[in-house]
């Protein structure tokens, strides 16, 4: 079982700062710093290193480009120009990060409540490169499969993005901010980081956004810019717009969303095991920090032992309530092997339970109902296998209430051998015992003995 983490984006989300959360929550240093060393691309260096932010420790990720491949990407004035202010007080720490040496030798020193202006502008011979050269660059990286697949993945969002911003086709976008090494470096380090902490899911409930207009090498764009309102559009992320004046998404923190992200709904009540925070290198009004967590949905550390992954509350002894979803629709156009086939993937992927109910649909149609029942967690994976394995158009969603019974598995001793079985306790303290089929029939194919007759001694066992 992997992990599930928690992005909270109250102040936006960038690479970088995805890659220094998942670093602070424990990603091993050694094998991000062994991946980014192999991989076939020049100019950079990383560093690592603890910051303060708003008076808050957190880790930071930084990609040293060297003067050919600097991109202003946290230079300030380059971003904003003269439409940005500094109204809130900077500790030791940002005034430092607030003088940006740039390639020509100039340093710009930014002081409080200054309204600041560029005299002069920076060029420099960047590297644009397209997704078929960057797909490249990742093939050569010793990084394994899986984090190959999610640095793929991430790109392939963005080159999506990008082509639909500037109208060209995806194998033919050549684009500064993605070709550019630290974004390369950015995308796969979190790729990495991502696969070494074992997450399988990754909640998202929504973006915060600043407002105004950026700069960038295909001009002054308004917030959120072009890429990242596609990624918006295509993956349904919700966002927040703030009265931040700045841009908080950057579209690799965006499209690490958009590749990652398998559900926007947080449980109702979840065990926080561990937090990570990763500081930004841009200063607006609102410290850019992202706080990431290690979460469990629905666990309890003390008691009956009992774990799930939907949100649960005692009525009595042996009871309890949770909320979970049921996600149906009617389909009346797809074969039964399809159908089959749909149920496998879905049960594979984590729904509780699927099943099929025989409908009449208009026109007098002889149809099928799917229902999917899962946790909240799991909504977006499972409704996207249902759209890309089936005909349907549109699924139905609906939150309910249950009582469930305690249980726990146990393993039953027969004389026949030994059997799994599902235990359950009743709020009137009754004990009851089920035998779990695949065991049974196991059993009963290692015994030579007709399944009847193992359950059989299964259900004397149990009552003697």
């Amino acid at each position: 079982m992997g992990k599930t983490l928690y992005l909270e984006c109250n102040s936006g989300i960038s690479g970088d700062m995805t890659v220094a959360a998942l670093l602070d929550l424990g990603a091993d240093r050694k094998v991000l710093e062994e991946a980014l060393t192999s991989l076939p691309v020049q100019g950079f260096e990383i560093e690592i290193s603890r910051v303060k932010k708003a008076g808050l420790d957190a880790c930071d990720f930084n990609v040293k480009l060297d003067k050919g491949h600097e991109n202003h990407d946290h230079d300030m004035e380059y971003l904003h120009g003269h439409e940005h202010h500094h109204h809130h007080e900077h500790s030791a720490e940002e005034e430092q990060a607030c003088n940006h040496s740039v390639a020509d030798g100039h340093t710009h020193a930014h002081s409080h409540g200054e309204q600041h202006v560029h005299p002069h502008e920076h060029h420099h011979a960047h590297e644009h490169r397209g997704l078929p050269e960057i797909l490249d660059i990742i093939a050569g990286a010793a990084i394994c499969d899986r984090a190959r697949e999610i640095a793929v993945k991430i790109f392939k969002v963005l080159a999506k993005a990008e082509a639909k911003a500037h109208g060209v086709p995806e194998n033919e976008v050549h684009f500064h901010e993605v070709g550019a090494v630290d974004s390369i470096v950015d995308i796969v380090a979190a790729a990495v980081c991502l696969d070494n902490l074992d997450i399988t899911e990754v909640i998202v409930p929504f973006l915060c956004e600043g407002r105004g207009t950026v700069r960038c090498q295909h001009g002054v764009l308004p917030v959120p810019v072009p890429a990242v309102t596609n990624i918006m559009e295509a993956h349904h992320i919700p966002v927040k717009i703030t009265e931040v004046p700045g841009e908080l998404v950057t579209p690799t923190g965006a499209a690490i969303v958009a590749a990652a992200a398998t559900s926007f709904a947080l449980p109702e009540k979840f065990i926080i095991l561990k937090t990570g925070m990763g500081a930004g290198k841009r200063n607006y009004e609102r410290p850019s920090l992202l706080r990431a967590m290690l979460i469990e949905a629905g666990e309890e550390r003390a008691g009956d032992g009992e774990k799930g992954n939907s949100q649960e509350k005692d009525l009595s002894a042996g009871r309890k309530e949770d909320t979970i979803y049921r996600l149906e629709t009617n389909i009346d156009d797809c074969t039964g092997e399809v159908l089959g086939y749909v149920m496998e993937r879905l049960l594979k992927a984590g729904a509780r339970d699927v099943h099929f109910i025989p409908v009449y649909m208009k026109k007098n149609r002889p149809a099928c109902e799917l229902t999917v029942i899962c946790d909240a967690c799991k909504i977006k994976e499972l409704e996207q296998i249902i759209f890309q394995e089936t005909t349907t158009i549109g699924i139905r969603r609906i939150k309910m209430e249950r009582s469930i019974l305690q249980r726990e598995s146990v393993t039953v001793t027969l004389k026949e051998g030994e059997m799994k079985a599902k235990k359950c306790i009743l709020p009137d303290g009754q004990v009851r015992c089920y035998p779990e089929y695949d065991s049974a029939a196991e059993l009963a194919g290692k015994s030579g003995l007709p399944l009847q007759k193992v359950l059989a001694s299964f259900a004397g066992r149990f009552e003697g």
